[in-house]
C-alpha cells in the first residue's frame, strides 16, 4: 500500500478529531440557567438592601452570592438589575406605605435644601430613585469652594454631625473622596456630600446607571412632589 504524504496524513488525522462546539451551538441550557441565577441573586441582594439600606450594591451581592453558593460572576446581577428587584420588592410588599414614606422624605430633602440654599442642593441617590427606606434618610450634594463652608453653616445653626468619606467616581476614570457631613432631623438621616463647584458640570457616577449623577434640584423636586408621580419615578435629569 502507498504510504500517505506527511500533508495528506495530516489531513485525514484533522478529520478524524472530535470538532468544538462553537458558542452558538452550545446547549441554552447553561445560558438559561445563568439567567436564573441572575435573577435570583438580583432578588437576595434586594431582600439584603432593603434589611441594611439601599446603597452597599457590591457588599449585599457578594453576601447573597455567598448565601446561594453561586460563584460564577458571569452570573452575577448589575447594579440595575439589583435596583429593579427592590422597587419590584416594595411595589409587592406594603406599596402604599413605602409609598407615603418615600414622600415623606422628599419633602424632609426639600426642607434641609432650602437651609442650605446657597450651596445649590441637589437630591441624589435612593430617595430620588425611588427606593429609600425612613433609615437610610436623605443624600444630598452640595456645592461649595471648600467643605469648612459646608462645616461653618452646620456650626452657625447649631446643628451635631459626624464626618466620613466617600469615593466618587468620574467618567474620567478617576476617583476621588469627598466629604459626607451627617445629622438626624426630625428623626431622618441627612446625609450632605460636599463636592467642587465644577462638580455640577462633571458630576460623579451614579453606582446603579453608571452615568453622571446630576440628581434634582428643588424646583424640580418641588414639581415632583406636586405632582404626585409614583415612587420610582423621576423628573427627566438635564
Amino acid at each position: 500500500m502507498p504510504r500517505r504524504s506527511g500533508s495528506k496524513a495530516a489531513a485525514a488525522a484533522t478529520t478524524r478529531r472530535p470538532k468544538r462546539r462553537s458558542p452558538a451551538a452550545e446547549p441554552a441550557g447553561g445560558r438559561h440557567r445563568c439567567l436564573d441565577q441572575r435573577r435570583r441573586l438580583a432578588y437576595e441582594s434586594a431582600r439584603i438592601l432593603a434589611e441594611h439600606g439601599p446603597t452597599e450594591f457590591d457588599r449585599a451581592r457578594r453576601k447573597a452570592a455567598a448565601r446561594l453558593g453561586i460563584t460564577d460572576k458571569r452570573c452575577w446581577p448589575d447594579n440595575g438589575e439589583i435596583n429593579d428587584a427592590l422597587i419590584e420588592q416594595q411595589r409587592l410588599f406594603a406599596p402604599d406605605e413605602h409609598a407615603e414614606g418615600l414622600d415623606a422624605l422628599r419633602r424632609h430633602a426639600l426642607e434641609a435644601m432650602r437651609t442650605f440654599a446657597e450651596f445649590r442642593p441637589r437630591l441624589i441617590g435612593p430617595a430620588l430613585r425611588g427606593t429609600a427606606t425612613r433609615e437610610h434618610g436623605i443624600e444630598l450634594r452640595l456645592f461649595a469652594d471648600s467643605p469648612e463652608e459646608v462645616l461653618m453653616a452646620l456650626m452657625e445653626r447649631h446643628i451635631p454631625w459626624r464626618q466620613r468619606e466617600a469615593a466618587q467616581r468620574y467618567a474620567s476614570g478617576t476617583v476621588q473622596n469627598a466629604p459626607v457631613f451627617e445629622f438626624v432631623a426630625g428623626g431622618i438621616p441627612v446625609h450632605l456630600q460636599v463636592l467642587p463647584w465644577q462638580a455640577l458640570r462633571q458630576p460623579p457616577l451614579d453606582p446603579v446607571s453608571e452615568r453622571p449623577e446630576r440628581g434634582i434640584d428643588a424646583e424640580e423636586l418641588s414639581v415632583l412632589l406636586a405632582a404626585g408621580d409614583p415612587p420610582d419615578a423621576v423628573p427627566a435629569l438635564r
